[in-house]
């Protein structure tokens, strides 16, 4: 390592929501993303929700539309959107649209052997809900 480089511990993805009981439900509730920290206050409420390994995707604008049309037939998703593996993407997708997230598209099969289905969450950031070819 470089006197440059910084090692990283952890990467933490802050969401400020609208609707802080909607995205309780949707990510702990119906995600399943187990609680770590609860440090609300009377300044405001914060929960820190285990996600796993995380990773930082960097996308140009032509992969991000690539990865769009795939996923959704046009662009549609922001500057930030969350990919989350999860066993069964189909399932994970119709769990999310039933605690409280809207269908952007129905899942589909990439073709690097991936099953993806996209829905938004109550606030509108897009999620990606993958299934591994490796998870078969």
């Amino acid at each position: 390592m470089t006197d440059a480089q910084i090692a990283v511990q952890e990467l933490r993805v802050t969401l400020t929501v609208d609707d802080f009981d909607a995205a309780v439900r949707l990510y702990r509730d119906a995600l399943g993303l187990p609680e770590v920290a609860d440090w609300s206050s009377d300044e405001g409420r914060v929960l820190l929700l285990d996600a796993g390994r995380a990773t930082l995707e960097l996308f140009d604008e032509a992969q991000a539309a690539m990865v769009d049309d795939l996923e959704v037939g046009e662009r549609v998703s922001g500057k930030v959107r969350l990919a989350l593996h999860v066993p069964d993407a189909d399932t994970a997708a119709t769990t999310l649209v039933a605690a409280g997230a809207r269908a952007v598209a129905p899942a589909v099969d990439t073709p690097w052997g991936d099953r993806s289905a996209r829905v938004a969450a109550p606030d509108g950031l897009q999620l990606t809900l993958f299934t591994s070819s490796e998870d078969a």
